[in-house]
């Protein structure tokens, strides 16, 4: 079949891509693969990307779901709370672009393999740590991020180089759902595993074993090789490509590029930059409340006298639990109909998805505003 085999090993070693700066492919070869409709297998292959796209985010916003019972254990204060995802973010950021790099080079499915199990089983040994070793909690976050940085680097990667122009932007938007809903779930797995169980621990051991159903999965089903439908464009569509000799028969054209000149050759790219910079500005907002809304309600609703201070180790989580209901709803009706208001305004304005993404962040601003200083009086309509 042909999703089973890589573009990559169909071209004489001259005429393969290496990196994001790789000469474009023979046009020939290009016409006849995107001549092939993905296949059911195509599908299958993204529907376990999304899964473990699921996994990625629930694990990712658990902690948060229980801020205030870890906060007690290791009786952490504010400062030391929100040092445990700087930790995590701060090792996520550094290895992204290096799993981003050996993406390129190297083979994906293992790449994706190795992180599941790394991931799935820090956080599963995290579950185990004594209150007197808070510093290990926080080593094993940072460990988390390592390891979700290269899933979350090279997944989307494949599903782009399965599907065509038609249906890529549909397949991304729908592996991007399962953030949102990802995140939203890792709060009322949190909330709701601390409810039932009495313990925080639990919520540490349920996304490890469904992180080992992921793994078996890519591992049964994930071709290790995916063609790259999207070579020629991915060439194309960014400049400073290198060339080692004139385009002449039986000459090779193109060579192994450095990280460096990657990076270099994406910085010339000022849409991706610009893009980058907007996606970082809601990462920090959006990374913000998703640590600390839920704290700052319950704070909220003790200035009111809705509920009385937590002194036991399981504190209520209602707020965890409505706040990750709120998540993935809106996450999911965001997505959508982002998507589609996208594809209906570039029908008469190429400028239709940069827009969106503007005017939706700058209507969200005094949303948020308002949502912030209405919580003191009124906390349904904090979430509302």
């Amino acid at each position: 079949a042909h999703e089973n085999t890589g573009l990559q090993s169909q071209l004489p070693p001259e005429e393969q891509n290496y990196g994001a700066t790789a000469a474009p492919v023979r046009q020939d070869l290009l016409m006849s693969v995107s001549s092939n409709g993905p296949a059911k297998r195509d599908y299958l292959i993204a529907a376990v990307l999304c899964y473990a796209n699921l996994i990625n985010f629930m694990d990712w916003f658990i902690v948060p779901g229980i801020l205030l019972d870890i906060q007690k254990y290791f009786e952490l204060s504010d400062g030391g709370a929100g040092l445990l995802q700087t930790v995590f973010i701060l090792c996520y950021m550094l290895a992204a672009p290096i799993f981003g790099y050996l993406g390129d080079r190297y083979n994906r499915k293992i790449i994706l393999g190795a992180g599941i199990f790394f991931w799935s089983g820090v956080t599963l040994g995290s579950s185990f740590i004594s209150e007197l070793h808070c510093w290990i909690f926080f080593l094993s976050r940072g460990l988390v991020g390592i390891g979700t940085a290269s899933y979350s680097t090279i997944a989307p990667t494949i599903i782009a180089d399965l599907f065509e122009e038609g249906k890529r932007t549909t397949m991304l938007s729908i592996f991007y759902i399962f953030i949102p809903v990802g995140s939203g779930l890792g709060y009322v797995l949190a909330a709701g595993m601390a409810g039932v169980t009495g313990d925080w621990h639990w919520a540490f051991r349920i996304t490890p074993c469904m992180g080992g159903l992921a793994l078996v999965l890519l591992i049964l089903l994930v071709p290790h090789k995916t063609q790259r439908r999207t070579a020629a464009h991915r060439a194309l569509s960014i400049s400073g490509t290198i060339r080692v000799a004139a385009e002449k028969p039986g000459v090779q054209r193109t060579a192994k590029t450095t990280w460096c000149q990657d990076v270099a050759s994406l910085a010339k790219n000022w849409s991706f930059v610009w893009s980058s910079l907007g996606l970082t500005a809601m990462a920090f907002v959006t990374g913000a409340l998703g640590m600390w809304v839920p704290l700052f309600l319950y704070r909220a609703q003790v200035v009111q006298g809705i509920v009385s201070p937590c002194l036991q180790e399981s504190c209520d989580s209602s707020n965890s639990l409505i706040f990750g209901g709120i998540t993935i709803g809106t996450g999911i009706l965001g997505v959508i109909a982002g998507a589609e208001a996208a594809r209906r305004l570039r029908k008469i304005n190429n400028k239709a998805d940069p827009l969106i993404c503007a005017t939706s962040m700058f209507i969200s601003a005094p949303c948020l505003y308002i949502a912030l200083m209405v919580a003191q009086t009124n906390i349904l309509s904090t979430f509302v």
